[in-house]
């Protein structure tokens, strides 16, 4: 079997690999096969070369079947990215992908070890986690801040691998309060109706596995056997329940090879964790470390910027990042007037760009979070510079792509009432909620779906408002195994009305339609690349796409956070909103490990550029319904940059700034009292008008009242008939 896989395998006329492409420290990392190997590398230091690298170095060299190899990332974009490398290079497919893609894939083959639990279990996203626990907060008489305190819980308790009793025995300790009693309950309740639905949530694909591994010794061995050789990408990402995994994957071969960079960990908020790099060296013995510092990326200047600030972090290995090229264009700050000079110069400077020869995709513009994005969204639209703001609405989460996902996942998994109340009633069948709580006090110890499959519900008082939709479940069941998995969801959206549910001439149901057949498309992209696929897998594909995924599409300007863009390169790089309280954010001030946080952060903006980088912070900014005068960031200093500009103030006229902005206000053309027309927001009549001329709450009348930009809002002056 594995002389066939090496006549495959081995041939050196395709796109072979090149070990003489590597520097001299990936080299003796490559070479290194046996035992734990830990690679601390730094930003652009060629980390998924020297990963394919040594996945062929052991095919090719090493003799290793692909079968006994499996590479974690982090990231869909680097498990394809990873994927693609390999099979071009030595036309081999292993076992790649991300921790909880390796999770679902193992639970599918063994998640019936566990009692209550089949094989076609429904992943829950967020927004169903949210639901559950707002039901179950409701039932206690709690408000929304308890849902949020009881989330925190669940993610703790989960991300470290605890119990629940466990958890909230510590806690207890020293909280004796009635709440926190409360909490553990629905903590309990939200697990039991995970169980009851055959359903998991995202956290649970590792800690599920994780309990496998532990009690069912034949499980572990069948893949620790399995993988004489393991990577890891982005190691220092890793929270603890990830971090056990790998220990146990690892426990028969001890041959462990780990690739990360402390200086990059930007998760710790979800629990990742990059004291696991300094654990490696505690739980492994005779790990051998090795350092990656050449950057491939950006250019020197940048890299000084880099090097800078993070020296000023004290939990990490010291690294200092340098390169070959050359020193390229000093870094360029800008102290805007405010954030509507800010929004308008990053829009001209990509104009002026544009014109040199850069394309859209080469731009990103970065920042620490997402309420700075309106003005800056206005300001390329002022300029017809199109972009992408990445961090918003997922397609998978729109209203109409979850209704179908909905109606998929009743045909995958029966017991999941989670999906099937969101659909029995859409197309309305007048079922509410009254009737839903009737049908299952009907059902008793069946799960819903049963229950109306059943012929005992044919007795229901409710059976002539569902008859249809029970018989095209039960049709559709039939007929599921018999086509393609596109057919299959043509057939649930005719079958149920959805499409017709979103018939109509307005662009809402127009662009709902055409969602529909994005859906529809992408499935049929999906059964192309995976031949044997079926539809529980689909949705569990579905299910663990990320938004950061599609980031930096030709023909668009990426707007982004900085989390969102890690991994990422772009040719020109602004970072925005660099000012006390914004970034770093206010409460990384109390906290010495938060500050660090906010650093790493810094660094991983910076480390984005290839050629270019724009440091931005304004004088003043309006925020959160009122203007404030801001303080530049630390990290400005810190890069070795003390910026004494004056502010600069953007003359919309000439499309030029200018310092010289004592007294100036801005003309708008309009004052308190004129009624205005928003091409979103409608009508709506203008109250107040800041002191400079920029700022205009407006009464509308079908969202109430708002603060816009006038230099940037698209207004139109209406006739006022009164």
């Amino acid at each position: 079997m594995f002389a066939v896989y090496q006549i495959l395998c081995y041939n050196k006329t395709m796109n072979s690999y090149d070990v003489n492409s590597l520097n001299e420290e990936q080299k003796k990392a490559l070479f290194q096969t046996e035992g734990v190997v830990l690679v601390t590398a730094g930003a652009g230091s060629g980390k998924t070369r020297l990963l394919t690298h040594r996945i062929c170095y052991l095919i090719q060299e090493k003799g290793v079947s692909p079968y006994n190899i499996l590479a974690i990332t982090f990231t869909n974009k680097a498990t394809n990215e990873m994927k693609k490398r390999v099979f071009e290079m030595c036309n081999c497919n292993i076992w790649i992908s991300t921790f909880h893609s390796m999770c679902v894939r193992i639970l599918r083959e063994n998640i019936d070890y566990i009692d209550g639990y089949t094989r076609n279990f429904t992943i829950i996203d967020e927004n169903d986690k949210d639901k559950i626990l707002k039901e179950l907060v409701k039932k206690y008489n709690g408000e929304d801040d308890d849902k949020s305190k009881v989330s925190f819980h669940i993610d703790n308790i989960k991300n470290k691998g605890l119990d629940i009793d466990e958890y909230f025995g510590a806690i207890k300790e020293y909280d004796k309060s009635q709440n926190v009693k409360i909490y553990e309950k629905i903590c309990f309740e939200y697990e039991d109706y995970l169980h009851k639905n055959n359903a998991l949530d995202f956290d649970d694909l590792l800690n599920k596995t994780l309990f496998l591994f532990n009690n069912f010794k034949n499980v572990l061995m069948k893949y620790a056997d399995r993988f004489r050789y393991i990577l890891v990408d982005e190691f220092q990402d890793t929270n603890l329940v990830q971090y056990k995994l790998i220990k146990l994957l690892s426990c028969v071969h001890k041959n462990l090879f780990v690739v990360g960079d402390e200086d990059q960990c930007i998760y710790s908020w979800r629990g990742a964790n990059f004291h696991n790099i300094f654990n490696l060296e505690k739980d492994f013995e005779n790990v051998q470390t090795f350092k990656l510092e050449r950057n491939y990326r950006s250019t020197k200047n940048i890299l000084n910027l880099a090097n800078n600030v993070i020296s000023n972090n004290k939990e990490r290995y010291k690294k200092n990042l340098w390169t070959e090229k050359d020193n390229g264009d000093g870094p360029v700050v800008l102290n805007a007037f405010d954030e509507r000079d800010e929004a308008m110069y990053i829009a001209k400077t990509i104009e002026d760009l544009l014109s040199e020869g850069y394309s859209y995709n080469d731009f990103a513009v970065l920042m620490r979070i997402n309420a700075l994005s309106r003005p800056i969204e206005e300001g390329l639209m002022c300029f017809q510079i199109p972009y992408k703001l990445y961090g918003g609405f997922k397609f998978y989460e729109r209203a109409e792509i979850k209704i179908i996902l909905a109606y998929l996942s009743i045909f995958v998994n029966p017991k999941d009432e989670i999906s099937l109340l969101k659909i029995i009633n859409f197309p309305k069948r007048g079922i509410g909620d009254v009737a839903i709580r009737s049908l299952q006090e009907e059902a008793g110890e069946m799960s819903l779906l049963e229950y109306l499959l059943s012929e005992k519900f044919k007795f229901s008082k409710y059976y002539n408002k569902l008859e249809k939709f029970v018989e095209n479940v039960a049709t559709l069941n039939a007929e599921m195994l018999a086509c393609s998995l596109s057919d299959f969801v043509v057939k649930v959206v005719k079958y149920f009305g959805i499409d017709q549910a979103f018939a109509g001439r307005d662009e809402e149901s127009i662009n709902k339609l055409g969602n529909i057949d994005s859906l529809i498309a992408s499935v049929q992209e999906f059964e192309e690349e995976n031949e044997e696929a079926t539809l529980c897998d689909y949705l569990a594909n579905v299910m663990l796409k990320s938004d950061s995924d599609n980031i930096q599409e030709n023909g668009f300007v990426s707007l982004a956070t900085i989390h969102a863009v890690k991994g990422l390169e772009f040719k020109v790089v602004f970072v925005v909103g660099l000012e006390e309280g914004i970034f770093p954010l206010a409460r990384a001030t109390f906290s010495s490990s938060e500050m660090e946080e906010e650093r790493r952060l810094m660094y991983v903006a910076i480390t984005r550029a290839e050629e270019k980088i724009f440091l931005v912070h304004a004088s003043k900014r309006y925020m959160y319904g009122k203007s404030n005068y801001q303080t530049e960031s630390r990290f400005l200093k810190e890069l070795g940059i003390v910026d004494k500009s004056k502010p600069r103030l953007f003359n919309v006229l000439n499309e030029e700034f200018s310092e010289n902005h004592e007294n100036e206000s801005f003309e708008s053309g309009y004052a308190v009292g004129d009624v205005v027309f928003h091409v979103r927001f409608g009508n709506g009549r203008i109250v107040n008008i800041s002191d400079d001329g920029l700022v205009a709450d407006i009464d509308f009348e079908d969202v109430g009242r708002k603060s816009l930009m006038l230099n940037l809002a698209s207004l139109e002056k209406v006739k006022d008939d009164e």
